[in-house]
């Protein structure tokens, strides 16, 4: 490939330049399909997941504190 000689053939190479368009695209799809899922489970899953994790958490505290005082 040539370097180009004047910054008007630079502009005009660079504009019409369509390689990694395909893949470009394809982040676009994935990125407008996944915000909407991640917003979602942000919104509405995590409390639940977090609430999940805190009474694993708490039970186990309780069972490990039952052993410890029983020894």
């Amino acid at each position: 490939m040539r370097k180009p000689r004047t910054l008007r053939e630079f502009w005009y190479r660079l504009h019409n330049d369509q390689e990694g368009a395909v893949s470009l695209e394809t982040i676009l799809i994935i990125g407008a399909i996944a915000m909407p899922i991640l917003i979602f489970l942000l919104k509405y899953g995590w409390p639940k997941i977090r609430d999940y994790f805190n009474n694993s958490l708490n039970t186990l505290n309780s069972t490990s504190s039952n052993v410890i005082n029983n020894t």
